[in-house]
């Protein structure tokens, strides 16, 4: 309750005649929220179609195929950091009761169970999930279904275990493996995770996905965007994608690159400036000092920062293709300077290719910049999910880890996808995860089992229950076609 303070003679935080008690009555969790995510996926039908298409258990005693993977999952939303972390979900009663079980599986049962994959099951599931997805992403308005933007990007997972099969040293000297993360930019949703050998270069396999990817989205979609950095640019598939979507891909500043460039007349050139990040309403405020460039000054260490940006475009075929390409190139004048004298100017061109004849060269930048947000996506499946982590102890089974992992943050975004109040929906498709998680998920609640039925009763409270309560009404009535 909001009031007007005054001068407190004693510190807020000031309990003292503490006491501990037991409830022989009531019992309890902290990730009240759980339930719905329960009730979300049977309501999509999660739950038979991998019960219904994974076949890696010859006989249920007492779990079937959902089990393991929901209990990997719920381990993960209830704030678990690894398998091992199971065991505690595995030894509260509550918790059980809350998802109408009477037993979980262990740690070393959900490592054996990661053992059981192959790579034609791995694909099995990436598609049974995509394919739930795709009806949800049926479901969303006309607006959200105009384009779909595909990122594609591989990323370094480390491990310091030395028994891991498929691991290896890669570019960056750390031993690990290197997987492929292709994202819709909009919902933020991983479509496919391709783990691979830590010395595999990032473009390895990568036009198969790509082209699964296009096949994904291309039946709900209207139109279809791909981008990529520098590793991406796969010249003999070009022809190819250029007939089923729009893509842009930085392309190496190679020898005849930069020739072409410096034959451009300086009359061809336009200034690039950035687009403002924000507009500010009120009164701007006073910047304070730059400590690093104060340090860097100090110490005389090297500076360099771009002093102008221009941009220019020409036309080129790739060898292996059969017709020419649009190439955007940026050319960045550099100032290098130590303890404030200028030591040099250069000059340095980035290019980027694309098949977009419609937008002008600043557009086509900003948006093949904007594909940087996949990096936050990344970010969030290795310290959010911590889906991007080798726990087990060879290639495959790690890469059934990352894929059945990733889930949570799928479900996260099916969660603000489905939710009835869509500017909440789209909050929270943009959320990080562990706020998703603390403002969702970790809601105290009573587990009160009557009969047929269980309740979750709240002792917790957040401004975001009342829109809970709404969404989980309409899942119980939920028509998934």
């Amino acid at each position: 309750m909001k009031r007007n303070w005054q001068d407190q003679p004693c510190p807020m935080l000031s309990g003292r005649n503490i006491h501990y008690d037991f409830d022989g009555r009531y019992s309890g969790i902290s990730c009240g929220g759980i339930g719905i995510i329960l009730q979300m996926v049977q309501s999509l039908g999660l739950t038979e179609e991998i019960n219904s298409k994974l076949d890696l258990l010859k006989r249920h005693l007492p779990y079937h195929e959902s089990d393991h993977i929901l209990n990997i999952v719920f381990n993960i939303l209830a704030g678990g950091t690894c398998l091992e972390d199971i065991e505690l979900l595995r030894n509260n009663e509550p918790y059980i009761d809350a998802l109408g079980a009477q037993i979980i599986p262990d740690p070393t049962t959900a490592g054996d169970f990661l053992r059981r994959f192959n790579r034609e099951n791995i694909i099995m599931f990436m598609d049974l999930v995509n394919n739930i997805r795709k009806h949800i992403w049926l479901k969303q308005s006309q607006s959200f279904k105009k384009e779909a933007i595909i990122n594609v990007d591989g990323t370094i997972v480390p491990t310091t275990g030395e028994c891991k099969g498929g691991m290896d040293i890669s570019y960056n000297k750390l031993w690990g493996y290197h997987p492929l993360v292709i994202s819709l930019a909009s919902t933020r949703e991983a479509l496919y995770i391709v783990n691979r050998p830590g010395n595999v270069p990032s473009h390895t396999d990568s036009a198969l996905w790509i082209d699964k990817a296009i096949d994904l989205v291309s039946d709900v979609f209207e139109t279809v965007y791909v981008r990529g950095d520098t590793d991406y640019y796969l010249t003999s598939n070009f022809d190819r994608w250029s007939e089923r979507c729009i893509f842009v891909f930085g392309v190496d500043a190679r020898e005849n690159m930069i020739r072409i460039a410096d034959s451009i007349s300086e009359s061809k050139w336009e200034l690039f400036e950035r687009e403002a990040k924000y507009t500010i309403t009120n009164e701007e405020r006073e910047r304070p000092v730059n400590v690093k460039d104060q340090v860097i000054e100090e110490r005389g260490f090297k500076k360099i920062e771009t002093e102008a940006e221009y941009l220019a475009e020409f036309s080129y075929q790739p060898k292996k293709c059969n017709k020419s390409y649009r190439v955007i190139v940026l050319k960045k004048k550099i100032k290098i300077t130590r303890g404030g004298v200028v030591l040099d100017n250069v000059i340095r061109y980035f290019f980027y290719i694309t098949n977009d004849e419609i937008r002008s060269a600043s557009d086509v930048l900003e948006f093949y910049r904007d594909r940087a947000d996949h990096e936050n996506d990344i970010a969030q499946l290795k310290s959010g999910t911590r889906a991007l982590h080798a726990p087990s102890n060879n290639l495959i089974s790690n890469w059934a880890y990352m894929v059945i992992a990733s889930l949570a943050w799928t479900l996260k975004a099916w969660y603000g996808l489905l939710m009835p109040c869509q500017p909440l929906g789209k909050t929270i498709v943009r959320m990080e995860f562990k706020r998703f998680v603390n403002t969702f998920i970790n809601i105290p609640c009573l587990i009160i089992k009557t009969g047929r039925k269980i309740c979750y009763r709240f002792i917790g409270y957040n401004d975001k229950i009342k829109s809970m309560l709404k969404f989980f009404e309409m899942l119980k009535s939920f028509a998934f076609t």
